[in-house]
């Protein structure tokens, strides 16, 4: 694979409330998570910062694919 590929969702219960966010890193048949939780936050800082959070956690020049808001939907 040539590419990293990245799932990222997160939430607040509340707006503000209690929330978290996580995301998921692949690449080369690997896989890396990240999550975090939060004590007063909002919905959009939660989305906003997973997507952040797992950019900065890539330490390759690869192309990257990322689904935003995919993880947690029920």
């Amino acid at each position: 694979m040539d590419k990293i590929v990245i799932y990222t969702d997160g939430s607040s219960r509340g707006n503000p409330g209690k929330g978290g966010f996580g995301a998921i890193l692949m690449w080369n048949g690997k896989v890396k998570e990240i999550a975090e939780a939060y004590r007063n936050t909002t919905n959009n800082r939660m989305e906003l910062t997973a997507a952040i959070n797992a950019l900065k956690n890539i330490k390759q020049n690869k192309k990257i694919k990322i689904y935003y808001n995919y993880i947690c939907k029920m």
